[in-house]
């Protein structure tokens, strides 16, 4: 199946059984195309292990986005991100405080968050790999984002959307991010290990 529509199981098939291209292109023809990120429809979302024993999650709340999807060839899709760090949200004042200090994001010296895809891989089914260019902090590092393609519909004000969840991991300290405190019974208080993770709705352009 395509990345920008699903079949039924006869339209499927067909498709496998006679390997014919023209069988699938016309479904996602439609969909290809670009679309911009909509931000009250979208989460982007991260999750660290405190204190050795429980997570805590965390969003961005101020973010923008543009995708261009090719039905044809999905290796030439593209998204771009941009995050404002003042949106960083982690149901804690005082926590979100301390997140946009020197000691994190320095949002006053870099305010913003950046990825730009360099390759995007069809895996099979619904499956897609989204690999970028993540750069917090001033320092830029490849991130590679698993990708579940949700569906594609047309909402009651007529926008076609297109659904996206995903995921990944980073390690905060490759971007400079390495603020931590000691516990007494050992270990750290915040994980270097950082899992993000993304719910995204995306309209197509006019």
């Amino acid at each position: 199946m395509g990345i920008f529509g699903r079949k039924n199981d006869n339209a499927t098939a067909t498709t496998a059984a006679t390997d014919a291209p023209a069988a699938v292109s016309a479904d996602l023809a439609a969909l290809t195309g670009d679309y911009t990120i909509d931000p009250s429809h979208s989460t982007l979302g991260f999750v660290a292990r405190h204190a050795m024993v429980t997570n805590v999650k965390g969003k961005f709340n101020d973010f923008t986005g543009t995708l261009h999807l090719d039905g044809a060839e999905p290796s030439r899709s593209t998204a771009s991100l941009d995050i404002a760090m003042a949106g960083i949200d982690t149901g804690s004042a005082d926590r979100d405080g301390h997140l946009k200090s020197a000691d994190f994001f320095k949002i006053d010296e870099f305010p913003a968050m950046t990825f730009r895809s360099t390759k995007a891989e069809a895996l099979g089914g619904d499956d897609y790999r989204l690999t970028g260019d993540l750069t917090v902090l001033g320092v830029t590092k490849p991130v590679t984002i698993d990708l579940e393609f949700n569906g594609a519909a047309k909402d009651p004000f007529g926008n076609e959307r297109v659904g996206f969840e995903g995921k990944a991991e980073i390690l905060r300290s490759d971007f400079g991010l390495t603020w931590n405190a000691a516990l007494e019974t050992g270990g750290v208080l915040i994980s270097d290990k950082i899992k993000l993770n993304f719910d995204i709705s995306a309209i197509k352009n006019a």
